[in-house]
């Protein structure tokens, strides 16, 4: 596979967000010291949004809006989106990668590294099986998060619509517009699936996240794809709970649940199923005829 170069980057909104986060300094990039995805490019304080476009040699007409996850505080930029861009864009997909707005952290790395791990310790680890989490909610505060993810998704739908408008540009079918989100970008993506004021997608993949919040799914709610890993121990049945929403609603679904991958395992190879999510996300598409 050759790597795709970005070809494009658009602010969403020339004359500024709709909204401001307080308390967001400057962009920082650093690499990630822990977990599954040590060392990879992480960005926070992000208050500039953008797409970056990821042109494929030779275009099938689909068009992917990549969001990465980080709970609203950070963006893994690497793992969770410009790797998962390159390979959309080397299997024919036209990626679109959102930097989407994130709530404001510590300008010190060294604060920012305390600030979270205050924050890690806050969450019961020992919730598994029936006591396991099933919202979001009872992870962490909403207060917490709320107007982060509202900022989250008015970058979100604002990006749906920029896509579909300039599809031709982009040798992009509008009809064939989708968007794919991990962790707190799972959670975007489903809030903009959900959201009447939204442009229509033609389908939406929540990876390892994501949640209705008891909001009805419309009628019209594109097919939806979603995967995580049993030993995801924060939101594996959260996860469970949106796949069993989109089929109360008689709406087409496909759900993935890996034996182990754990929380936040993107583009990494760890030798695991895990590692062929997205060769199975491909396979969904074109079952669904869009690839």
């Amino acid at each position: 596979m050759t790597d795709a170069l970005p070809d494009e980057v658009i602010r969403l909104w020339p004359e500024g967000p709709p909204s401001k986060l307080a308390g967001v300094g400057p962009e920082v990039e650093f690499r990630a010291s822990v977990g599954v995805a040590a060392d990879a490019a992480i960005l926070r304080n992000v208050s500039e949004p953008t797409l970056t476009v990821f042109r494929p040699a030779k275009p099938n007409g689909i068009g992917v809006i990549v969001c990465p996850g980080g709970g609203w505080r950070i963006l893994a930029w690497e793992h969770e989106g410009i790797d998962v861009a390159r390979w959309l864009a080397a299997h024919g997909c036209t990626a679109f990668l959102l930097k989407y707005r994130v709530r404001g952290t510590p300008a010190s790395q060294a604060d920012y590294d305390a600030e979270m791990a205050k924050a890690d310790s806050r969450i019961d680890l020992t919730r598994t099986g029936k006591s396991a989490f099933r919202t979001l909610g009872e992870i962490m505060p909403p207060e917490a998060f709320r107007d982060a993810r509202a900022a989250a998704a008015d970058d979100g739908r604002r990006a749906v619509a920029i896509v579909r408008e300039r599809a031709k540009e982009w040798d992009v079918d509008p009809g064939k517009v989708g968007m794919i989100g991990f962790s707190a970008g799972a959670f975007l993506v489903v809030d903009v699936a959900v959201d009447p004021r939204a442009v229509p997608l033609a389908f939406v993949a929540a990876i390892y996240g994501g949640e209705t919040l008891g909001r009805p799914v419309p009628a019209d709610a594109p097919p939806l794809f979603t995967c995580i890993a049993q030993d995801d121990f924060l939101l594996y049945r959260v996860v469970e709970g949106l796949y069993s929403d989109w089929t109360d609603a008689g709406r087409s679904a496909e759900l993935h649940i890996y034996r182990r991958g754990a929380h936040g395992f993107g583009m990494v190879k760890q030798g695991f199923p895990s590692d062929r999510w997205i060769d199975q996300f491909y396979d969904w598409l074109t079952d669904l005829g869009f690839a």
